[in-house]
């Protein structure tokens, strides 16, 4: 699991026009991990406390999963922070 951690509370609604170009970059970057199939779900988690990222990897291993977060641009750049907890699957939908 992987929670992409905003730099301020209210980010989703006054990201400057440098931080909207970095969340495009990142949206592309998750967009080919879906179809990729790397991706299980992600999107922003509607907190009323502040939106943040969440997004459930389908991977083989630990290492993976932090090399697919290292190269995340919305990491890379260092405007955002994260958390990648792992996951056991009780139950998934085939």
């Amino acid at each position: 699991m992987y929670k992409l951690i905003p730099p301020r509370p209210t980010f989703n609604m006054d990201m400057s026009e440098e931080e909207k170009a970095i969340m495009d970059s990142h949206i592309s970057y998750w967009n080919g991990l879906f179809e990729q199939r790397k991706a299980l779900i992600y999107g922003p988690a509607l907190d009323p406390n502040g939106v943040f990222g969440l997004a459930i990897l389908e991977v083989e291993s630990d290492e993976e999963a932090q090399a697919i977060v290292a190269m995340d641009p919305a990491v890379t750049s260092a405007l955002n922070t994260y958390e990648l907890l792992p996951m056991l699957a009780g139950y998934v939908r085939q």
